[in-house]
Formats: structure tokens, sequence, C-alpha cells
């Protein structure tokens, strides 16, 4: 198992960070909180866990140790596989997923793409004693602002996250003025979580 990967930046796209190993280009599939903490030609340690299928090899990178345990014990629930299990990740942090399971919060789940009522239901049932109790930490402060075209990153985040085109134009709209009145260049983290709040009201 590859436990994390250690390296400059090489590239950036709106999921993926290639990681330049040993000479070796690493494609590492990152939620948009991870991805808004890296910089080309900077210096990055990722957290990693591999996951292996008959046609692929694809690695997953974490900005923790915590976060890339979560990944993997999320799994662990029938019907989740990485990409639902990163999208998870995506909208919630580690501890906001242990509080939502532990409180048996339906909505915190159903706000993830991908998840329906019935399927938050099983899951606050499987991962009731999986999770365990919140740390209290919330999201480490990575840098976790984005380049000028905060637009287009997190346009990108949505449709990757399964949105359609026309519905992450929507969203990336309806964020923006929220957007332009934040000091500085605005934070991927809290536009996505507004976003994908404003396509589950719309639902």
């Amino acid at each position: 198992m590859i436990a994390f990967v250690t390296g400059p930046v090489a590239a950036l796209a709106p999921t993926t960070a290639v990681i330049e190993v040993g000479g070796v280009g690493m494609a590492v599939q990152c939620t948009p909180d991870t991805l808004s903490g890296l910089r080309i030609g900077q210096e990055a340690r990722l957290h990693t866990s591999l996951v292996v299928r008959e046609d692929s090899l694809t690695l997953y990178g974490f900005a923790d140790d915590d976060e890339r345990q979560v990944f993997e014990l999320l799994q662990t629930a029938s019907g989740v596989g990485p990409r639902l299990a990163q999208a998870m990740l995506a909208v919630h942090s580690p501890d906001a997923l242990r509080v939502a399971v532990a409180s048996g919060d339906e909505k915190a789940l159903t706000a993830v793409p991908g998840i329906g009522k019935k399927g938050a239901q099983k899951l606050l049932l499987e991962l009731k004693d999986r999770l365990g109790e919140p740390l209290g930490t919330g999201r480490p402060a990575i840098g976790t602002t984005v380049t000028p075209g905060w637009r287009d990153h997190l346009h990108a985040a949505l449709v990757g996250l399964g949105y359609a085109t026309r519905e992450a134009e929507e969203a990336v709209a309806a964020v923006t003025p929220q957007a332009e009145a934040a000091e500085g260049v605005p934070q991927v983290g809290q536009l996505l979580k507004a976003a994908l709040q404003t396509l589950n009201r719309a639902r």
C-alpha cells in the first residue's frame, strides 16, 4: 500500500493533482479542499489510499491521515465505493461526518450527491459504531483559497461530483454574491458547501 506521496506539484486539475515522486508523476484524486491547498511547483505531502480494481489502480489523496482513515471506513458500508466516499468528504469534514452519524442527521448525508433519504438512513445505521467520536479538530487550515478563476474551479468540482453542467452553472451563479463579498480570494471549500446547499434545496 502507498501510505503517502511527497514531492513537488507538477500539475493540478479540478479533481486531480500530479505529484512528482522520484521522477515519476503520480496522479492523485483529491477533494476540492485538498486541491485548494496545493500550488504548482511547491512541495506537497498527501496521505493516500490505493484502490485496486481489475482494470485500474487509482490513488486517492488527503490533507491528513484522519481524512484518509475516514475515507476507508466509509467504504466498509454497503454501497459506498471510493467515489461516493470522496464525495462525502468533499461536502463534509471527517468530524462533521462523525457528528452527523452520531446525531442521526439524515439531512447532512442527503446533501451529498448520490445519497437519497433511504441511503442516508442505511448509512447512519451501518456507520454508527465505525467512525468514532468527533475529534473537535475541524478541517486543517492548509491554504484553502483558490486562484482567481474560482468560478471554473467550483464549476468543475460540482460536475466532478455528478451534477449536470447547467446545475453547476446555476449553483456557481447563486454563490457569486457570497464570493464577491469575501475579503481577498474566495475560499473554495466554503463556496462548494454553499453551492451544494443551494442544489439540495432545489431538489
